[in-house]
């Protein structure tokens, strides 16, 4: 967490993201459905919005300043790629910043299961179109 929140704390970002994909990640830890998703989903921000983010990371911290401007709505799967619109468009200074990533215990509820990889893949597509046509 310190290699996160170092940018924020010295007032270099004010949103700091872990990215699996930049960092070292053992073989077979993203699941291959998770990362399609990941990078459909970046390529999609970056043909709207500009902006080139490399992961969805699950790593993250942010400012509080910048926590208040993003105004944050989603409670559920669209909560990551709304963070990361919203901070383009409301110009936030934004570091992306390499993470090791390990093999999780367990299987996880999203990438680990069909029905939660379609209802998270659906809601960040949605995601994606709400916050570009606002």
């Amino acid at each position: 967490m310190s290699l996160l929140v170092a940018p924020i704390l010295e007032g270099r970002a004010d949103l700091v993201i872990g990215s699996r994909m930049a960092g070292g990640r053992g073989t077979g830890v993203i699941p291959a459905q998770a990362r399609f998703g990941n990078r459909l989903a970046c390529a999609l921000m970056h043909c709207i919005h500009g902006f080139r983010y490399s992961d969805l990371g699950p790593f993250r911290a942010v400012s509080a300043r910048g926590l208040r401007a993003l105004d944050m709505r989603d409670t559920n799967y669209g909560w990551t790629i709304e963070m990361q619109i919203k901070a383009v468009k409301r110009g936030l200074r934004i570091m992306e910043l390499p993470v090791s990533y390990r093999s999780r215990i367990g299987c996880s509820k999203i990438s680990g299961t069909l029905w939660g990889s379609v209802r998270a893949g659906y809601k960040i597509l949605y995601t994606i179109a709400r916050l570009s046509l606002s």
